[in-house]
């Protein structure tokens, strides 16, 4: 008797997986405060309406905090003019701004992404600063950050996405200092697909395993047009952009990262449609 075998055809192969791969959206740390311009959030903004991912994810330290930085000393030049109220208004109008496309376009569209801000260390200068005067309780905090209708994760909360570890950044779990070295020290470390921000510049790698999966790691943390001043004058030379990764399945993707020149020429016309 001779014995059959049944294939599946190599085309289910290819409509299952697109149907279960997604487009994420990720903006690195923002770092916003009054004296920095915030033109480039526009572009950031008609960017995400433009490509329409499926998930939105910022990275945090949306809000930069700097009256609440304990590496200035109370009456340094840094710290002049540097009002809580400021930050929080600046950061929260920055935001506005960043959302105003979107919620433009689910307001005429069926387009429904996730939106999921975590927050950073500088979003996190709040509570420290609540923890060593607890006079400042009731009178800061965090609920003034308008955070519109985003999830927003606790400061090195770890969220799955689609297969995908997303954190302000991973910590040692003995000494709870950031994880850093090379991607491949990363990914032994972290086990699993991430992405994390925090580190300014663009650091990416993925490992092919033998079981087939391959594992990818992203540390982006740089999404301004401004200078650090902390880093002097041969520091500021770091990557800054978004990204977009596409075809996003059970931790895997292809990534397609955007720089901040390339955002400024392609939707920097407020005409453009998004």
């Amino acid at each position: 008797m001779r014995r059959t075998t049944r294939s599946v055809p190599r085309r289910d192969y290819v409509q299952l997986e697109d149907a279960l791969s997604r487009r994420h959206f990720i903006i690195p740390d923002t770092q916003i405060r009054s004296s920095v311009s915030m033109t480039f959030i526009d572009w950031v903004g008609r960017a995400i309406a433009h490509y329409k991912p499926d998930v939105i994810i910022h990275l945090g330290d949306h809000w930069d905090m700097p009256s609440l930085s304990s590496h200035d000393p109370a009456g340094s030049r840094a710290k002049e003019n540097a009002r809580y109220e400021k930050d929080v208004d600046a950061g929260n109008e920055a935001f506005a701004r960043l959302c105003a496309p979107l919620e433009k376009l689910e307001r005429r569209s069926k387009w429904r992404p996730r939106k999921v801000l975590l927050r950073g260390n500088h979003e996190g200068r709040i509570e420290r600063a609540i923890e060593n005067d607890p006079r400042y309780e009731g009178t800061i905090g965090e609920h003034h950050l308008d955070s519109r209708d985003w999830e927003v994760l606790p400061f090195l909360h770890v969220e799955r996405i689609d297969g995908i570890l997303y954190s302000h950044y991973f910590s040692n779990v003995n000494s709870g200092k950031p994880i850093g070295g090379s991607i491949d020290n990363r990914l032994n470390r972290i086990g699993d697909s991430f992405v994390q921000g925090h580190e300014q510049g663009f650091l990416y790698g993925c490992r092919q395993f033998p079981t087939g999966v391959t594992r990818h790691g992203l540390v982006v943390g740089s999404c301004y047009t401004h200078d650090e001043s902390y880093k002097g004058r041969q520091g500021n030379g770091h990557w800054r952009g978004v990204v977009v990764l596409n075809e996003v399945c059970n931790g895997s993707y292809d990534i397609m990262p955007l720089s901040m020149s390339y955002l400024k020429r392609t939707f920097a016309d407020k005409r453009r449609p998004t």
